[in-house]
């Protein structure tokens, strides 16, 4: 078994995806104990391009028209045998709907251990996965077989994980991929909202602990005060309170504001992956053990009802007449 460590590259329709720079992060961190290389794959067809930031000692890249576009078919059929051939002591992928569809297929195919909402690694080949929502951070060390790991954000920057020289760069055979059962056909792109929530400067997010419909009108009226717009987490949107074009998360849109303030949100990973380039995140949770904490440069866990109405009076005071 060889010590060197792959990262999956996560990326659609030409754009790196944060969580890869995370999972090059933690793998540098493994690969401290470990002694091995980062090893970066690229999956798709013209993606040599995207390893121009890849902090990784090399990148290997399999193409092939049907890679072209992200299948849970094409996917695991590419990896499985680079995966048997090299054995690497480990293989990162995100803990997104990519990484998690292919880490669960390649574990039952090659019969492989599977770590998965992992936070944090460690040179000592600990690591700390999430557990409920964050709730619970489970620790294990790493198996002495190829492990996958899926990895969750929060744990490190994507800066981290970003690198000013492009890695050596080199390409593998892609497998046979003629009999494919699952095929992208078209994408399709949600309607265009009130306001483009990924080019705000200032959000105030909005989550389960805004508690009924009727009290967005809280968070509407601080937004206001301070120059904001209003977000929200899943629930608030399920719930039909705001619409989907003001969704935070994985299936909504990623922000990068210098200022995002979370009121009631818990920061489940789906929430928090969409968060990695903002500025500032300041959590108010009465849960001291939300895992919006983790992320969040400041926090208090009085209850938002009591702050909300007090901060919107403070800021419409210090504003100029």
């Amino acid at each position: 078994m060889s010590q060197d460590v792959f990262v999956v590259i996560e990326h659609l329709r030409g754009r790196v995806a944060d969580i890869s720079y995370v999972m090059l992060a933690a793998a540098r961190a493994l690969t401290k104990g470990t002694g091995g290389q980062v090893v970066a794959v690229l999956l798709g067809e013209n993606v040599q391009a995207l390893a121009a930031r890849l902090a990784a000692d090399r990148a290997l890249s399999i193409e092939h028209p049907a890679l072209a576009e992200f299948t849970p078919d094409a996917y695991p059929k590419a990896l499985a045998p680079l995966i048997k051939e090299h054995q690497p002591r480990a293989v990162f992928l995100g803990n997104t709907s990519v990484g998690a569809d292919v880490a669960s297929v390649l574990s039952a195919r090659l019969g492989l251990p599977l770590v998965s909402s992992c936070l944090r690694v460690t040179a000592e080949r600990r690591l700390t996965s999430q557990v409920c929502g964050g709730k619970i951070m489970a620790e294990t060390e790493l198996p002495e077989t190829t492990t996958l790991i899926t990895m969750v954000p929060g744990g490190y920057s994507s800066e981290e994980g970003q690198s000013d020289q492009a890695p050596a760069l080199s390409s593998a055979p892609a497998p046979a991929l003629d009999d494919l059962r699952v095929t992208l056909t078209q994408y399709y792109e949600p309607e265009a909202g009130d306001v483009d929530i990924s080019k705000e400067p200032l959000l105030i997010a909005v989550g389960r602990g805004i508690q009924n419909e009727g009290n967005i009108e809280l968070a509407e009226e601080l937004a206001k005060s301070l120059g904001g717009i209003v977000c929200a987490s899943r629930p608030v949107v399920d719930q039909g309170w705001l619409p989907t074009s003001r969704l935070v998360g994985k299936s909504g849109k990623r922000v990068k504001p210098k200022l995002y303030l979370a009121l009631g949100i818990s920061g489940a990973p789906e929430h928090v992956e969409a968060l990695a380039d903002s500025e500032m995140i300041i959590a108010v949770n009465t849960d001291p053990a939300a895992p919006i904490f983790a992320v969040a440069k400041y926090g208090a866990t009085i209850d938002l009802f009591d702050l909300v109405p007090e901060l919107t009076e403070r800021a419409r005071a210090a504003r100029p007449a």
